[in-house]
């Protein structure tokens, strides 16, 4: 699996979770996890959650650090086990440094207010997931927290999650090569 730090700032609207866009964007082709730092504005057409989108939701944050994943191959199990294992890394990683952090399903939280959103999709050839964690939270429809608050420096998380996240790939394609069926 291949890691991307996006160099640019780029404001996520929902338009990136669609299959490719990795490599329609940036030329990385296969299995891919891409990284990028930019505010978040989706309206309620692109969210992809239908129980969002059916309450007349929206997703927005001044500013967040943003994963998106695409593997090739997968069924929509496959994409929110990995959706919730990107999570749980997330967490793992953030917990040195933010104390009262829990995860709830897909999403992480400080107390009450919430730190990340996420969702997991497919497409016709590929699975895809989004998580965004808050660096600034201001405008969020919740209420929320983010990574500047807790002096957490946002590349470095981005760039530990990215290679914690594919190595956890690579570590279950090799185990899935090490063992036998059983009768």
């Amino acid at each position: 699996m291949k890691t991307l730090a996006v160099s640019r700032d780029l404001a996520y609207t929902g338009e990136q979770l669609r299959s490719l866009w990795i490599f329609r964007t940036f030329g990385v082709e296969g299995d891919a996890i891409a990284w990028f730092e930019g505010p978040c504005e989706v309206a309620g057409e692109r969210l992809v959650d239908q129980v969002d989108a059916s309450a007349g939701d929206c997703i927005r944050a001044a500013r967040m650090t943003h994963f998106i994943a695409e593997h090739f191959g997968g069924d929509l199990d496959h994409a929110i086990l990995r959706q919730r294992l990107l999570v749980c890394l997330a967490g793992e990683a953030l917990r040195r440094q933010i104390e009262d952090l829990r995860r709830d399903g897909d999403d992480l939280f400080v107390g009450e207010r919430k730190l990340s959103v996420s969702i997991a999709t497919v497409s016709p050839v590929s699975a895809l997931i989004h998580l965004g964690v808050n660096i600034d939270p201001d405008g969020a429809p919740v209420a929320a927290c983010g990574l500047r608050e807790f002096g957490v420096d946002p590349a470095r998380f981005a760039e530990g999650l990215c290679v914690a996240y594919a190595e956890e790939v690579a570590g279950m394609r090799r185990a899935r090569c090490t063992v036998r069926s059983v009768p």
